[in-house]
């Protein structure tokens, strides 16, 4: 479960494209007070009376400041849909690819008990996403994200930790019984994560909803993998999959704390990224067969039966691919 707090906490703050896209945006009233200088030198030019007539004069300059080709060129309409119907092929044949790797032995359908514990699992677990996604937007707009990134790093990893890990801990350890603090735990664990994700909101929309239609392809297809598969088969990975979020872990931070060089950057950089996305994923199927489990026992009375404690850990697996999948494509984007 302590695997939030490090590896997501610090990445949206310390990603070098983020701080580059809100350095620009900062500096966007300047290039529109220069361009308001335009008119008044096309003025007096025309007034120096050049041979050329006035009328012809200003349709030259017209056509030297329009006609130009565009720096930004949109898609077509027939362009934007092939690219959705690509994408949406790539996620449908991503799916049933897995599911045929992953899920060659499936179990009997599921009992009343595990489908009503995992039905309110994931309902939590979306209704959590919902809340950090629309009080990262309010932050974000508010001028919160601002304010987060020009803060000493260590500082605001610190402030994050504490925040993170101590709602964490408070959601599993209180008793279901008591469901107000319980919620009240529940949203404030939903808030810091939102605190640390609003600076990826200075990034471009198509970027955000192509990182979150792809998050969510690889987080149904292997929650369905994990919820189909026989009984227990994936719940030996616990241990690996712990000792390989340590190494994401540490390949995260050493950037901000050793001195390395281009190629130890580049290598922290995609064992942090593509290393990452293997070890989250393997932990959706870890955590679903983990419910399954949980679900059964309490259907015997040996746990209690608490599903906002099971959705904190879905959660953080689909925040983390999220991150990783956001910056794979801003990459892409600049190589553009």
């Amino acid at each position: 479960m302590f695997r939030v707090g490090i590896v997501s906490s610090i990445r949206p703050l310390s990603n070098p494209l983020i701080v580059q896209v809100a350095a620009r945006r900062f500096q966007a009233p300047s290039f529109r007070s220069f361009s308001q200088l335009r008119p008044n030198v096309l003025a007096t030019l025309q007034r120096r009376a050049s041979p050329l007539p006035s009328s012809g004069f200003k349709t030259q300059s017209r056509t030297f400041l329009t006609d130009s080709a565009p720096v930004v060129v949109r898609p077509t309409q027939a362009q934007a849909w092939r690219r959705y119907g690509i994408t949406a092929a790539t996620v449908a044949g991503t799916i049933i690819a897995v599911n045929a790797f992953f899920n060659r032995e499936t179990r009997d359908s599921l009992s009343a008990a595990e489908q009503a514990y995992l039905h309110e699992s994931f309902m939590y677990a979306g209704g959590g996403l919902g809340v950090t996604a629309l009080v990262a937007r309010s932050l974000f707009k508010s001028g919160a994200a601002v304010r987060i990134m020009s803060a000493n790093p260590w500082v605001v990893l610190g402030v994050s930790l504490v925040g993170s890990i101590g709602t964490m801990m408070g959601v599993m350890y209180t008793s279901p019984e008591n469901k107000v603090l319980k919620h009240a735990f529940w949203l404030g664990f939903n808030v810091c994560q939102a605190a640390t994700l609003s600076p990826l909101f200075f990034l471009s929309p198509a970027i955000l909803s192509r990182a979150a239609l792809y998050s969510a392809g690889v987080f149904g297809s292997l929650s369905y993998i994990g919820a189909t598969a026989a009984n227990d088969k994936y719940l030996y990975m616990g241990g690996p999959l712990l000792a390989g979020v340590t190494v994401v872990a540490l390949s995260s931070l050493a950037p901000m704390a050793l001195p390395l060089g281009m190629r130890g950057l580049a290598v922290a950089e995609a064992i942090s990224l593509y290393g990452g996305l293997a070890v989250f994923g393997g932990f959706i199927l870890f955590d679903t067969q983990k419910i399954l489990h949980h679900a059964r026992m309490a259907e015997t009375g040996t746990v209690p039966r608490d599903p906002m404690r099971e959705a904190i850990s879905l959660e953080l697996d689909m925040i983390n691919i999220f991150i990783r999948i956001v910056q794979i494509l801003t990459m892409q984007n600049r190589k553009k």
